[in-house]
């Protein structure tokens, strides 16, 4: 892993910039959750409704917190004993998360991954980041470096090369509440 490729594409985020990055099925698109203007300059460049909502990934549980409601015991425990992997949840969100990321619902989803890069693009950059896959709304997902450029241009502020995580189909999404698949 190159350590100073990971602290340039955070250092591109604090600057309210969209980095990709590889996750664990395909390159996502990333900026910082709270930086309004970064979130809303992701979804116009993937063309992706404010309405559908966004995901957050994150280097651990802690870095998710601050964007959650509080939850049950038995919510948690549900969170935390697939993570780090590929499941998202979709959990009660803070009442002051802005609609760009929630879609104007009181949810969020958020994940805590397993992939290295991404963890240490959490880590490198000190908490959540917006994850959503690097291509143009309803089209397919870039899943290497030249795939981002292809798709998207310049656009992205950075690339952070690396391997995807190998998976075939996007993570799957859980509703928190009911436990039901969503994707």
């Amino acid at each position: 892993m190159n350590r100073w490729a990971v602290r340039a594409a955070a250092r591109a985020v604090r600057a309210g910039g969209v980095v990709a990055c590889p996750t664990e099925a395909v390159f996502g698109l990333s900026c910082d959750p709270g930086n309004t203007s970064a979130v809303r300059r992701l979804l116009a460049l993937k063309q992706r409704p404010a309405a559908k909502g966004l995901i957050l990934i994150a280097a651990d549980f802690t870095q998710l917190e601050p964007w959650l409601a509080p939850l049950s015991g038995e919510q948690r425990e549900r969170m935390l004993a697939g993570w780090p992997g590929p499941i998202t949840w979709v959990a009660p969100a803070r009442s002051d998360v802005p609609p760009c990321l929630t879609g104007g619902r009181g949810s969020l989803a958020v994940r805590v991954t397993a992939h290295p890069l991404a963890a240490a693009l959490c880590h490198a950059f000190g908490g959540a980041l917006v994850s959503s896959s690097a291509n143009r709304y309803q089209r397919r997902a870039a899943r290497n470096p030249l795939e981002v450029r292809l798709r998207l241009g310049d656009n992205p502020d950075y690339i952070l090369f690396g391997r995807t995580g190998g998976l075939e189909r996007p993570t799957e999404i859980h509703d928190l509440h009911s436990g039901r698949r969503l994707r």
